[in-house]
């Protein structure tokens, strides 16, 4: 009286060993008796067994509830997860709570974690006499969000608990290329090693989506935006070895999205979009295909002194040019190089004549020779 209460069945069969047997521990010997006698009369091969003989009670339970064995979720404090996937907790502190495995034979399931009222240690050993039978090896590989890694285990589960975890290092490649495209769907595109050639051919793609060049390839030309991207399996065989967030700094994206476009497309792409326009002075400068005013290219005004139409690209799309100043400043802005020549140069010219009076600023800019650095005024 007025002691807690505990929950170790060991406790119960101490008191039952006692040679005074008054109470409910002389009706329980009762009892006992009765079942004895009942097995052997109906079962006497099970009853003369000696299978059971230096088994723990635990083992023994275990028998009996294989649903309620549980394993410790974290130690010190008291909460379980069954084989049945419910969790249980010890109401009170109990010295079974240290424990690493448990059978519960007695559960109050009134609240969301069941109350662990009557229970007893058991061991991995024990367990496998129990239900060694109902084991099985499982092999998981997943994502961690966590860690922002595949995370790859080997377990040995009774129902839905794990009671034994072994690391799979490596993991198996396909299962981890699954979990690790799990993982970049999670982290979204931005998380790839995009160079300044994979976002340019990014927009070079986008470009010729959205003027329906010829020579896409089958089923057009392909969507490289980020949620189309982050919802294709087309990285998965780039992805050998490549296991956490860090590993994907040597992935080769800009050989990836090529493979996607296909080798002829590129040879199409590379004509219809290319990647530098060719001025009169030989130069090559890169055509833009992120900028607002894609397709567009920036130069030195003099270095397409000469040029009387402005490029096109794509077959019809004129390339914008950036006109810049001696000190590669923005000077003008134009899609229309010939209307430029014929009207707003005049203006520029006596601007720049102020400002860079030792520089070229031809009266007529077409018969002009261009050049890409300084070329002194008569």
């Amino acid at each position: 009286p007025g002691a807690q209460r505990e929950a170790d069945v060991l406790l119960r069969l101490d008191l039952l060993r006692r040679r005074d047997a008054t109470g409910a521990v002389a009706s329980v010997r009762r009892m006992a008796t009765q079942f004895e006698r009942l097995a052997a009369a109906n079962a006497p091969a099970v009853a003369s067994s000696s299978v059971a003989d230096g088994c723990t009670p635990g083992a023994l339970l275990a028998c009996a509830y294989p649903d309620r064995i549980a394993r410790r979720r974290d130690p010190g404090n008291g909460r379980f997860l069954l084989a049945n996937g419910r969790g249980a907790v010890f109401a009170h502190p109990d010295r079974l709570a240290q424990s690493d495995f448990i059978v519960a034979v007695d559960l109050d399931d009134r609240d969301r974690e069941a109350r662990i009222l009557l229970a007893a240690a058991v061991t991995r050993d024990d367990i496998e006499f129990a239900v060694g039978e109902q084991l099985r090896t499982v092999d998981r590989v997943e994502w961690s969000s966590r860690d922002e890694a595949v995370v790859a285990q080997r377990e040995v589960r009774l129902q839905q608990l794990a009671l034994q975890e072994t690391s799979l290092n490596p993991p198996p490649a396909e299962a981890a290329a699954i979990a690790m495209l799990q993982g970049l769907r999670e982290l979204g595109t931005a998380a790839l090693p995009w160079s300044d050639a994979a976002h340019e051919l990014r927009g070079r793609v986008a470009f010729a989506r959205a003027r329906q060049l010829p020579g896409a390839p089958a089923g057009g030309w392909p969507d490289l935006g980020d949620d189309a991207l982050a919802a294709a399996d087309w990285l998965a065989p780039w992805l050998d070895g490549i296991t956490r967030r860090a590993h994907l700094a040597r992935l080769p994206l800009l050989d990836a999205l090529q493979l996607r476009i296909g080798a002829d497309a590129m040879r199409r792409l590379d004509a219809l979009a290319p990647t530098h326009l060719k001025l009169p002075t030989g130069s090559r400068v890169r055509i833009d295909y992120l900028d607002e005013l894609a397709p567009c290219a920036s130069m030195r005004m003099q270095e397409v002194f000469g040029l009387a139409t402005t490029p096109r690209i794509g077959g019809e799309t004129p390339v914008t040019f950036k006109l810049l100043s001696p000190a590669q400043r923005p000077l003008q802005i134009t899609r229309d190089l010939a209307s430029f020549w014929q009207n707003a140069y005049r203006d520029v010219r006596k601007d720049m004549r102020g400002r860079y009076p030792r520089h070229y600023w031809p009266e007529n800019p077409l018969e002009a020779e261009p050049t890409r650095g300084i070329k002194r005024r008569n």
